[in-house]
Parts: C-alpha cells; sequence; structure tokens
C-alpha cells in the first residue's frame, strides 16, 4: 500500500545514487523538498479552507511553514537517517474534519476556527512527546495492519469526498452528490487543471525516475491553466480569482509569530482543552503509526534500525515548533522518505537539508506560490488518497480465510467515513482485540501432547523398568502449552484433554512456552485437580515462566488463586525432566516394581558391559578396578577436569550437569545402578564436558584407562569384548538423543 504524498513508493536499495557526504545529502535533500512542498502546501489549504474559503493564501503558507520547520527539527532531534517529516494526508483529514465541524453552524469566528486548530497540533505534540518518553513506539507498531490500513484508507476516502468537488469547482455548501451528478455546476477551469495534473502524476514514472511525480504533475497543471488563460484572460487575474490560492501574506516577522503563537497557550481554558482532546489524540496516534510505519519501511532499505521511542519524541518536538512558527502538523512521510533514501542519503543532515531549502523556496518563490491553481492541488491531493487506498482488501473478500480481515478493513472506513476518525480510532482498538482472540481461538494452545511410552525422563532404566513404562505409560501424559491462556482458549484446552482426564492418571502440564494466562485459566486447571484428584490421579506442572517483562509471574498468580502452595494443592516441579521422573516412578512402583536403590550392589560381573566375559577375565579385570562410595550432593568431577576414568554404577544415581551462564546448570542425564558414565574421557582422554554429581548415596565400580591397557595387553580377547558392548550401548543413547532431538523439532 503506497501512502507516499505525492511520490512514488518504490523502495528499490539499488536505486540508490551514488554520492559523497554533503554532496549526496544536498541532492537527496532537493529531490525530498520536490515531493513533500507540493503536498504540504496542498495539505495546508484544504485545512485552512475548511474553516473558510478565504484562507486559501493562509493555508499554502501554513503549509510551507509546517515543511520547514518540521523538516528541520525532526531530523536534529531523532537523529534517525532517513526520515523526511513534513505535513501528511492523516493531519490532513483530522484538522479539515475539526474545522468542517467548528465552523458548522457559523458560532465561531475564523480566527476562533485557526486557534482551536493550532490548539489541536499542540496537545497532539505533547501527546507524541509522552508516548515516545514513556515508550509507546513499540506498541504502536504493533496495531494490527488491519486496523492501520483500515484507518489509512479511511483518511484517502475523507480527503477524496472533500477534494473531488474542489476538482469540479463546485459552489461551497453543495451537496457531495448533487455536485458530482450535476455538470452545470461544474467550473471548466478546475476540471482541466486537475484532470491533466492527475495524469501527468500517473505518467511521470513512466517518463521519467529523476524528476518526483508530484513537480511533474503540479508544473503540468500550471501550465495547462495559463494555456485556458490564453483563451480566458479573466484566470490571469490574481485578485479576487478563485481558481488559484491567491497572495500569500504573512504579517510581523518569524519573532512575532512565535511571540503571538506563545501568548496563545496562556488563553487556554479547561473548555478548550475538552473541546480539542478527542481530535488531538486521534490526530497524535495517526501520525504516530504514519512515522513508524515509515521507520519500518526505512529499515528494511537502509538495513538499520531506527529507535521508534526517540523519533515520537522527534515527531512531537518538530510538530511542536511548527505549532510555534504557525504551520501545520506532520510525520515521517512515506514518499518523501523513500525519495530521500533512494536518492542519495547518506545521514541525517539530508533531512534537514529538505526544511531549509523548504523555508529557501518560500522566501524566494512565494509570489509564484499565489498563482497555484486550487484544481492541481485538489488533483494532487486526490492522486495521495488513490495512493493511500489499500486496494488490495478486496482481494481479502474473495477468500473465506480472510474475509474477516476485509470486514475489519471495510469497518474502519466505514466508521471513519460516516462517524469520524475519533470514533474509527475506537472501533479500531476493539477490532484489533476480536483479531486477537480470533488468532488466539484458532491455533491451539496445546503444542504437542506424548505419553510416556513416547517420551521419557533422562534417568538411565534398566530393561525390567523400560518394559513396564512401554506396558503402562499410557496412564501419563505430558501436554506442552503455548500462547496466552484465557477465556478465548481455555475451553478450547479443555475439549482437547478431556479425554485424557477420563482414562490418565497422570497429567503433566509444562508452561515453558505460555505467556500470560487469567481467572479464568485458573479455574479451569482448579476443575481438571479436582476431577483427576476424584480419580486417584494428580495434576502437574512444570517450566512455569519466571517473572520477565514480556512474562507473567504464573507460578506466583497460581500461588495466589491458591491452586499451588499446600499438601492438596497441584504440584510444580522446576524441570519437566523431574516431573516425568516422578510420573515414571508412581507408573513403576504401581506395576510392583522394587526401587533400585533398596536393592544391594552389583558385583561387577552383573553390570550389563561386562557380562558374558569368561570369570578368569573377569577376574582379570577386577585387579584393575576400584571400588569407590560418594554422598549424597558430592561432586565425583566437574567439566573441565582432566580425567581418564569411567564409571560404573553398582548402587544409587549419578546426575550429569551441564554447567551453564550465571551459575546454573542443565541436567544432561541421570545414571542409575548397573549404567555406567565418563566413557569419554576413557576413549579420547580429553577433559570432561560436564559435572557429575551423586543423586543419592551411591557406590561405585571405577577403571582407568592406563589401568585399563595393561589388562588388554594380557588379554586381546578382552577389548573386543569390551569395545563392542560400548560401541552398542553408546549407539543406543545416540537414538535416544536423536528421538529427544527430533521431539524438539516438531512443529
Amino acid at each position: 500500500m503506497a501512502t507516499g504524498e505525492g511520490g512514488s513508493a518504490e523502495p528499490a536499495a539499488a536505486g540508490r545514487r551514488p554520492g559523497f557526504g554533503l554532496v549526496a545529502d544536498l541532492w537527496a535533500g532537493l529531490a525530498a523538498m520536490l515531493v513533500a512542498l507540493p503536498s504540504a502546501i496542498a495539505f495546508g489549504v484544504t485545512i485552512f479552507v475548511a474553516a473558510s474559503p478565504s484562507l486559501a493564501g493562509a493555508g499554502a503558507l501554513a503549509g510551507i511553514v509546517g515543511a520547514a520547520a518540521l523538516g528541520i527539527t525532526a531530523p536534529l532531534v531523532g537523529r534517525n537517517t532517513g526520515f523526511i517529516t513534513a505535513p501528511c494526508a492523516p493531519a490532513a483529514a483530522v484538522m479539515a474534519g475539526f474545522a468542517l465541524q467548528l465552523s458548522a453552524g457559523g458560532r465561531m469566528t475564523t480566527d476562533q476556527i485557526v486557534g482551536l486548530l493550532a490548539l489541536t497540533a499542540l496537545v497532539s505534540a505533547v501527546l507524541q512527546f509522552i508516548y515516545g518518553a514513556v515508550r509507546l513506539g513499540r506498541v504502536i507498531k504493533y496495531i494490527p495492519f488491519q486496523v492501520v490500513s483500515g484507518y489509512l484508507s479511511g483518511v484517502a476516502v475523507i480527503i477524496a469526498v472533500a477534494q473531488i468537488p474542489k476538482l469540479l469547482g463546485v459552489p461551497k455548501g453543495t451537496h457531495f452528490w448533487e455536485g458530482l451528478i450535476s455538470p452545470q455546476l461544474w467550473r471548466l477551469p478546475d476540471v482541466v487543471v486537475g484532470v491533466v495534473t492527475m495524469a501527468a502524476m500517473f505518467l511521470a514514472p513512466k517518463l521519467t525516475k529523476k524528476v518526483p511525480g508530484a513537480i511533474i504533475g503540479l508544473g503540468s497543471g500550471i501550465a495547462a491553466y495559463f494555456l485556458l488563460g490564453l483563451v480566458r484572460p479573466g484566470l490571469l487575474q490574481l485578485a479576487n480569482n478563485p481558481h488559484v490560492i491567491g497572495p500569500i501574506t504573512a504579517t510581523g516577522s518569524f519573532l512575532d509569530a512565535v511571540t503571538s503563537r506563545l501568548g496563545s497557550i496562556g488563553q487556554i481554558d479547561a473548555a478548550s482543552i475538552a473541546l480539542v482532546l478527542g481530535p488531538a489524540v486521534t490526530l497524535s496516534a495517526l501520525l504516530s503509526i504514519d512515522t513508524l510505519k515509515t521507520g519500518v519501511v526505512l529499515d528494511a532499505l537502509t538495513r538499520s534500525r531506527h529507535n521508534s521511542n526517540r523519533e515520537l519524541i522527534a515527531q512531537g518536538t518538530a510538530n511542536a515548533v511548527s505549532f510555534l512558527a504557525g504551520g501545520i502538523p506532520g510525520a515521517g512521510t512515506m514518499g518523501a522518505s523513500l525519495v530521500n533514501v533512494t536518492s542519495g542519503s547518506r545521514t541525517m543532515w539530508s533531512s534537514v537539508i529538505e526544511g531549509v531549502l523548504a523555508l529557501g523556496t518560500f522566501l524566494v518563490l512565494s509570489p509564484l506560490v499565489a498563482w497555484v491553481p486550487t484544481g492541481a492541488l485538489a488533483g494532487i491531493l486526490l492522486v495521495v488518497a488513490f495512493r493511500m487506498f489499500d486496494f488490495r482488501m478486496f482481494k481479502l473478500l474473495m477468500t473465506p480465510g480472510t474475509r474477516l480481515d476485509f470486514v475489519v478493513i471495510a469497518t474502519v472506513i466505514i466508521v471513519a467515513e460516516g462517524v469520524g476518525l475519533i470514533q474509527a480510532s475506537l472501533v479500531g482498538v476493539c477490532l484489533a482485540i476480536v483479531l486477537f482472540i480470533r488468532d488466539q481461538i484458532n491455533g491451539s494452545v496445546i503444542q504437542r501432547k506424548r505419553d510416556l511410552r513416547q517420551t521419557r525422563s533422562k534417568r538411565r532404566r534398566s530393561q525390567e523398568e523400560i518394559l513396564l513404562l512401554s506396558q503402562h505409560g499410557d496412564q501419563a501424559v505430558l501436554v506442552e502449552l503455548q500462547g496466552n491462556l484465557f477465556f478465548g482458549t481455555t475451553d478450547q484446552l479443555f475439549t482437547e484433554l478431556d479425554h485424557d482426564l477420563t482414562h490418565r492418571r497422570f497429567i503433566l502440564l509444562d508452561f515453558r512456552r505460555v505467556q500470560s494466562m487469567d481467572y479464568t485459566a485458573g479455574h479451569l486447571f482448579h476443575q481438571m485437580h479436582e476431577r483427576l484428584h476424584d480419580n486417584g490421579g494428580e495434576l502437574l506442572f512444570c517450566g512455569m515462566p519466571s517473572s520477565l517483562p514480556s512474562r507473567q509471574d504464573i507460578q506466583h498468580y497460581l500461588g495466589q488463586l491458591g491452586l499451588v502452595g499446600d499438601s492438596e494443592g497441584i504440584q510444580i516441579f522446576d524441570t519437566r525432566d523431574s516431573a516425568i521422573e516422578w510420573m515414571e516412578k508412581q507408573i513403576l512402583e504401581q506395576a510392583g516394581w522394587v526401587p533400585q536403590e533398596s536393592r544391594p550392589p552389583l558385583e561387577l560381573g552383573e553390570i550389563s558391559l561386562f557380562q558374558g566375559i569368561e570369570p578368569g577375565l573377569l577376574k582379570a579385570l577386577g585387579d584393575s578396578v576400584r571400588e569407590r562410595s560418594y554422598k549424597k550432593g558430592e561432586r565425583l568431577f566437574a567439566a573441565g577436569d582432566s580425567g581418564d576414568e569411567m564409571f560404573l554404577v553398582r548402587k544409587g544415581r549419578i546426575s550429569i550437569l551441564l554447567p551453564l551462564e550465571a551459575g546454573k546448570r542443565h541436567h544432561l542425564a541421570t545414571f542409575a545402578r548397573g549404567d555406567f558414565f565418563g566413557e569419554m574421557a576413557f576413549l579420547d582422554r580429553e577433559r570432561r564436558s560436564a559435572d557429575a554429581e551423586a543423586a543419592t548415596d551411591c557406590e561405585l565400580f571405577v577403571i582407568s584407562r592406563d589401568a585399563f591397557e595393561v589388562v588388554i595387553e594380557q588379554h586381546p580377547e578382552l577389548a573386543a569384548h569390551f569395545f563392542g558392548r560400548l560401541s552398542l550401548v553408546m549407539g543406543q543413547r545416540l537414538r535416544v538423543t536423536g528421538g529427544d532431538l527430533r521431539a524438539l523439532e516438531e512443529r
């Protein structure tokens, strides 16, 4: 969707002109000024003519001053390369609509209306500054595109409805549809000039890309006007000529203008603030969205990243300066910004140069600006409106899955045109909530669900235990949750787990990917807990997100709801692995399994690695093996330690832990009775890659590589048996690891 004012919005980085330093910035600033200034004049005229037809010249002046003030101030504060800040279409739509509202009924004088418009711009500037100061830049950028599209398309419709009567030259006060179907009311010079201007703007990109389309269109419109003047001499008279802007006059100096505006601030009362607050909020939101949307496009083009909060502060400051200088408000505009970058902009000074050139153009060429035809300005704005309108929205209507998106865009447009932009902004926020709920409901909050036949803990199990878990593993299920658990998704979650609540003993909910939850979700978990508990089962939680800037402290919230923290509450495990191991233990014990910790220590020949070895070879090996005992919590070795020993577990359990940053450790595996570990250092004699720590009191066999080398020199057949069994077990472990990795990558 092109939203640039009077310029082609083609982000072709390849078309960027070569240049060096100030020269490149000078050319880029000049090109951007040629795009921004004609639109700024048109926007200024649109706003002021809505207050009174006699203010066309004052509107043109306000547009030029706004282009200069905004162009110079915003880059100096924002320091973001590429942005061209200038009067824009959303500002024209909101301000012109407010001016028409104030002028209705004739209760206010022209000076009062202009004063309230200026106050609206000032309050909007202050709000933008606040948005940046409280770091709302990222929040505004996350408004759904459907809502933004509806806003901008609504603005486009408002501009078109306001400019078509000016293009046709119908008398002020004529109803839109009456003027549209009454050719006898049209003024031929305005129609001809407007049509020529629009045609030239549409054809300009096909003829040349060196001269902005707005300049070609404006020049063509002015040429057409003076050609018509050869036939109608009255068109060549400036005084009381309704077809041109007319004389641009500025009373007093720039200092007088600033002093006058500062004085007007002191006269602001509560009634004035109340009157302008709604339009100001709408204006600030639209200008911020327009600016940040431009920033996203520029980031892709320049391969950089702008500071959105600082840019909002810069925009607020620039609009405040424009208010003081007597200009109209604006935003970071797409068309002029893209022309600036693709024309060779290297630094933010090209943006400053654009503002300086706009001011210089006014000082040098202001007498010629008086001859700009109003039909040409109407033509420029109609092209801007055409480019702003998102025609792609009609494609959404053709596909069932995107029709709701079309409805959202169309609703915002209809409300903007039929009621107002203020109301459209409120409707847009409500629809954004609807879109969020729709997306959450359409996607399941369950990322993956597996029972204990499909997933296991990292504890190494014996063949007996593996067989029992394969037979009874369907009694427990791991459910990995994702997204947001709230009233829009909890019913779906309950429905998907209804069968499990009836047929499982244990349900483990993994919260690692959960962003937030509400009271409705808490009530659901209470129901699930009670239902499982009545059937002799339990609901378990693990992977609770900690208190992060973007995530709720869910464990604390569950405690506040009374769901955890007492003997009858839901159990919470720090890690998923510890929860799975706990469920495995419950299932095995119910199946008659005797915990290994209660069994006597294994002898060397009972360990699977050495089963089947001849007694003589086993005795020779036993002479090189040492016995060791460790207390619970005692460390066997640490990552980085040297050593070539392999450990064989006679009794107890050993945890293998991988050290992480900030003193944390990741649980890699648990080895129990009959297992072995430390084989990597035993084979390659490199340093240890993880920590080994006794999870219970343990008794181990320890064999070093040097001692083993002495044995196999005398008994080579032992080496073949040992390394064959070792490679088989390591291959089995790699298969398990491959399964774990595959589970992580499942989508």
